[in-house]
């Protein structure tokens, strides 16, 4: 079994739902906007966040967009901040984009929390870049995460061979974190060779394409390292596709329960587990700690587990499965 713990906080949400009005009993109100409402990781979190308001007696609004992209959430920003909530929590779909409309809620009077992912450099309260006004950074060690996959691969393919990252596009920070961290893991192994990232808008058919295109031109191809959810599904169909699963290793970011059943048929060999629930949980203390005064660490991690066939049924592994 392997395991990571790190420390904790977040977002969520599921489906794109209309704000409701607070309670006129709840002690605050806090809003809480995905990076999108149909993953299973924001699922997950929400949950998490909905238990932490409870516990302190607070409304969660949450409202969202269908895909992860700026221009969808940069009107559903607007719209948040024009309800004025007592604090924000987002996971902003683009580190440049965000900065601007996230000034606008600070100059409304609303605090704002980033979680799962970050604006600017995602060092905050630091004195230095356009981005560094929110109070927190609340989320998984991406560059570690990274890192435990690549040596989780690296190990799985003996250590040599070809490989690449199948990525979403520049400029996501989390799957730019993941990267950065799983190539810092490939330097401990020079027999392993890195291709060239493939990008794939966030779409699972396009990665599965790439596959057999970086395959075509690299038949020794060893492994591929799928940087978030559709990147790793669509990684492993492509594999499949070839007839090369169990063959050519994948290792996956996040554990939705397709990602789950692909561990447990052989099509994926490992995958990365964030702590959503805790993200969430966490994100709405912090927001509350915040709105009554109380200051808070610019920057909260949160745990890391790393499953494959052999442990994802174990209980103490098997609750970190994302809710769907």
């Amino acid at each position: 079994m392997h395991r990571l713990a790190a420390g904790a906080l977040g977002l969520a949400a599921a489906a794109v739902v209309s704000l409701a009005a607070p309670s006129p009993a709840a002690a605050c109100t806090i809003a809480l906007i995905p990076g999108l409402t149909t993953d299973a990781f924001y699922i997950t979190m929400r949950k998490g966040a909905e238990m932490a308001a409870k516990a302190v007696g607070c409304e969660l609004l949450f409202q969202g967009g269908p895909e992860f992209n700026p221009t969808v959430q940069v009107p559903v920003l607007q719209a948040v901040i024009a309800r004025q909530p007592d604090a924000i929590l987002i996971a902003p779909t683009d580190k440049q984009q965000l900065i601007a409309p996230l000034q606008q809620a600070v100059e409304a009077g609303i605090p704002v929390i980033t979680v799962d992912t970050f604006i600017d450099d995602g060092k905050y309260q630091d004195g230095s870049g356009l981005g560094d006004f929110p109070l927190s950074y609340i989320a998984t060690d991406n560059i570690l995460g990274g890192f435990l996959g690549g040596v989780a691969l690296a190990r799985s393919i003996g250590e040599r061979g070809k490989v690449y990252v199948s990525n979403v596009k520049p400029g996501i920070s989390t799957t730019d974190q993941r990267e950065e961290g799983f190539k810092l893991a490939m330097r401990a192994y020079p027999n392993i060779t890195v291709l060239d990232t493939q990008f794939n808008d966030n779409d699972a058919n396009k990665a599965a394409a790439q596959v057999q295109a970086v395959f075509a031109r690299n038949e020794d191809l060893a492994g591929v390292f799928g940087a978030n959810l559709f990147s790793a599904l669509g990684a492993a169909d492509g594999v499949k596709a070839l007839g090369k699963s169990g063959v050519i290793k994948v290792v996956a970011f996040d554990t939705p329960t397709r990602i789950v059943d692909d561990l447990k048929s052989g099509l994926i060999d490992f995958a990365i587990a964030q702590h959503p629930a805790e993200i969430g949980y966490f994100g709405v203390m912090s927001a509350f700690a915040v709105i009554n005064g109380q200051s808070i660490p610019p920057a909260i991690g949160t745990g890391i587990t790393v499953m494959d066939k052999d442990n994802v049924d174990d209980p103490e592994i098997a609750k970190f499965i994302y809710s769907d």
